[in-house]
C-alpha cells in the first residue's frame, strides 16, 4: 500500500478497528516506513491529549428548556404553522413517490409506441422499417420449403412430381425440418410405407436442401414441407 493509504488507516490501527485482513499490511508498512511511524506517533499524543478531558455534561434543564421553547413556538403560530407542516409533508410524500416512477413511465411509454409501430409496419407490409432496395419481404413467419432434391439417382428411384398432382402411384411425404434445413423426421401420408421405400425416402431426404421455417428473420425449428412424388418403382 502506498503511505496514502496507509495513513487514512492509522486512526483505526491505533484503536484496534481495522477489518480483518487490514492490520497486517499496515504493521509491515510501518516496520520499514519512517514518515508513517511518525504520523501514527501524533495521533498517539492526540489520542492521550484527549483521553485527559472528560465529557461536556449538559445543564440538567436543558430538555426541559428545549420542550418549553417549541410548545411556545407552536402555540404562537397556530393552525397556520400547523398548515403549513401538512402541506410540507404532503408535497415530499409525492415528490419522493412519483419522481422515481416519472423517468420509467415516460421511457415505457415511448418504447411501447415505437414497438407498435415496428410491429404495424411489419404486419400491414411485411418489410421491416428502413428496407434498402433489393432487400427481400420479410414476413412475421415464413413457412419451410424445398431448395432442391438430391440430384443422384437411387436404386428404384423415387421421381418428384414436378406438377405437384399425385398420380396414381403417387407418394405423399411430411417431412420436418430444424433450424438447420435439415430433414429431423418425416411421416408417408399416402402411398406405400415399406421398408424399401422408406429407404430410399432416407437417402433422397438425406441429401436434400430445404429452406427452414423463418421467424422474424432467424431460422427456427419444426418447419413442415409436404413432399409428391409419382412413378415409384422399389425394388428389394
Amino acid at each position: 500500500m502506498t503511505c496514502w493509504k496507509i495513513r487514512r488507516k492509522l486512526p483505526g490501527y491505533l484503536d484496534g478497528a481495522l477489518p480483518n485482513g487490514e492490520h497486517s499490511p499496515v504493521r509491515e508498512h510501518l516496520e520499514y516506513c519512517a514518515d508513517c511511524r511518525r504520523e501514527l506517533e501524533r495521533y498517539r499524543k492526540l489520542s492521550m491529549l484527549m483521553s485527559r478531558f472528560g465529557r461536556a455534561v449538559p445543564p440538567a434543564e436543558l430538555a426541559l428548556r428545549i420542550r418549553v421553547a417549541v410548545a411556545q413556538a407552536r402555540a404562537s403560530q397556530g393552525w397556520a404553522y400547523r398548515l403549513n407542516r401538512v402541506k410540507i409533508r404532503t408535497s415530499l410524500i409525492l415528490q419522493n413517490i412519483l419522481q422515481p416512477l416519472a423517468v420509467p413511465a415516460t421511457g415505457g411509454l415511448v418504447a411501447a409506441m415505437l414497438v407498435f409501430t415496428v410491429m404495424s409496419h411489419m404486419v400491414a407490409w411485411g418489410v421491416p422499417l428502413g428496407a434498402v432496395p433489393n432487400d427481400l419481404p420479410t414476413n412475421l413467419l415464413q413457412p419451410a420449403r424445398l431448395e432442391s432434391l438430391a440430384p443422384f439417382p437411387v436404386s428404384g428411384p423415387l421421381e418428384n412430381d414436378d406438377t405437384g398432382l399425385a398420380g396414381p402411384h403417387a407418394l405423399l411425404v411430411e417431412a420436418t425440418v430444424n433450424a438447420q434445413g435439415e430433414v429431423v423426421n418425416y411421416q408417408i401420408l399416402s402411398g406405400p410405407a415399406d421398408l424399401a421405400t422408406r429407404r430410399q425416402l432416407d437417402q433422397v431426404l438425406l441429401f436434400s436442401r430445404f429452406r427452414p421455417q423463418m421467424s422474424f428473420g432467424r431460422p427456427t425449428p419444426g418447419g413442415r414441407v409436404v413432399l409428391s412424388f409419382s412413378e415409384i418403382r422399389v425394388k428389394g
